[in-house]
């Protein structure tokens, strides 16, 4: 039987960082926090441009992804519900 030990769990490696969960806004720069905040993607160039936007730059752009022309999709749909949003 092994000990389960905690110690390499420090700093960003920590289960609840804030890095695991912010991601920034292609447009404007805006540090977004995915289980707060808004934020729109766009399925196929998420892993090429890290193509995440803030409401109001979706909104702006008409829901269209900048890079391929595609619809942009909500990826927090529970916080949309919550605040009567799209």
């Amino acid at each position: 039987m092994y000990a389960v030990s905690t110690a390499g769990l420090k700093g960003i490696n920590a289960v609840g960082h804030r890095g695991w969960v912010t991601v920034k806004c292609r447009i404007c720069a805006t540090k977004l926090d995915t289980t707060l905040d808004i934020v729109y993607v766009c399925p196929h160039c998420r892993d090429k441009y890290e193509a995440y936007f803030c409401a109001a730059d979706a909104r702006r752009l008409h829901y269209r992804c900048p890079f391929c022309g595609r619809r942009l999709e909500l990826i927090t749909p529970w916080i949309a519900e919550k605040r009567g949003i799209r």
